[in-house]
């Protein structure tokens, strides 16, 4: 220890010796992850990370089968809606599609040493985009000319008949973590359902403070900076994004009063946990770091600065899906990058529908499901 103080010893020599291993690498990055992908709260950029990971590490993803895109949502979870359960068993290492929780049947999927997390946003922001995204699909939504118009009285045009659509309409992350969404507020039920989850999940994120999760994700799970950074999919263009009145966002509290208690109980304890693992200075620290990488990547890796309009998108194998009144914005990749790079970047802009067949068509090449090929440039 004497020799190490005095010495300027490379760190890459040091971790030869198995005596400093413990201080210098104190943890291993954590290969089996459950992701509850929450709808509307940028839970897509976070699916792209997962799936980037499971490549770099050889990994193999709880795909949905056949030829669904979601794992039996809005149904309660069931290990038979994974590609191949019945071949592969409790041995898939990474799940982050779409699904209603049900923990018993993800654990006869996943290993019992995973770790699970999810993420919440701010349900008055949620709602304007559920309505926006799903408006031709929920009922809830069809008759109203915009958000404000539903919140003014959404009674009026929410049927608990039409349950399944109906689902985006109201208290919808609560339902995606296998609860009612339609249950009235009771303070005794709701610390009950509180308890669940926190006894369930490892780690909640909140999409608001998007950059400071991945610190608190990246932390946590021991992986590398390069890991946790994106480039932000499946967003929407500002002439699509309609302004909530502040009547009509008071409103939300009342209308998504599960949603708008489960945020606000796990943005103060994602704070919380900030200072007592990382501290605010540290942290912001490490978004610094993530936001210069970021800023790196889509300067070697996009044409132009930003996303863009999916009417300007050149490869149509690039363009996402397109919901509702939502216009899904999109990149565009620069010409003559070397395949390395190319690789690189491409799979951190490839929609997430893309993603999942090119990945599908790995898994199971024997399988019947159209691959979808990533785009080759000429040099």
């Amino acid at each position: 220890m004497i020799l190490l103080g005095y010495f300027q010893i490379d760190v890459k020599v040091i971790k030869q010796w198995p005596i400093f291993t413990w201080d210098i690498n104190p943890c291993q990055p954590t290969k089996n992850v459950m992701f509850l992908k929450t709808h509307k709260t940028a839970s897509s950029t976070v699916l792209n990370i997962l799936l980037r990971f499971s490549e770099k590490h050889n990994l193999t993803v709880a795909l949905p089968n056949g030829q669904n895109v979601h794992l039996g949502y809005p149904s309660h979870f069931k290990a038979t809606f994974v590609e191949e359960f019945k071949t592969i068993g409790q041995n898939f290492n990474i799940m982050c599609n779409h699904l209603r929780f049900n923990l018993p049947e993800i654990r006869r999927v996943m290993p019992n040493n995973t770790f699970y997390f999810s993420i919440l946003r701010d349900p008055a922001s949620l709602l304007e985009s559920s309505y926006v995204y799903y408006k031709t699909y929920c009922p809830a939504f069809r008759e109203t000319k915009d958000v404000n118009e539903f919140l003014s009285s959404p009674l009026s045009y929410y049927n608990l008949s039409e349950k399944r659509y109906n689902v985006y309409a109201r208290n919808n992350m609560w339902f995606d973590f296998g609860y009612d969404n339609n249950a009235v507020y009771d303070e005794y039920y709701f610390q009950s359902v509180i308890q669940d989850i926190e006894q369930n999940f490892q780690l909640m994120l909140i999409a608001d403070y998007f950059d400071e999760s991945m610190i608190l994700l990246k932390n946590a799970l021991c992986w590398d900076l390069d890991d946790v950074v994106y480039f932000k999919l499946n967003s929407r263009s500002r002439d699509s994004v309609q302004s909530l009145t502040p009547e009509s966002k008071e409103k939300v509290k009342e209308w998504c009063t599960l949603d708008w208690k489960l945020y606000n109980h796990f943005n103060n304890s994602f704070w919380m946990r900030i200072q007592e693992t990382l501290g605010l200075e540290m942290l912001y620290k490490e978004v610094s770091l993530l936001q210069k990488r970021q800023k790196e990547l889509m300067e070697t890796c996009l044409l132009e600065e930003t996303a863009i309009d999916k009417t300007r998108i050149k490869d149509k194998k690039l363009k996402p899906y397109q919901s509702g009144q939502a216009n899904i914005l999109g990149y565009n990749l620069k010409q003559d990058l070397d395949n390395t790079t190319l690789k690189i970047c491409q799979k951190m802009i490839i929609p997430e529908l893309q993603y999942m067949a090119y990945l599908y068509s790995h898994q199971f090449p024997n399988k019947t499901r159209k691959p979808i090929d990533f785009p080759t440039q000429q040099r």
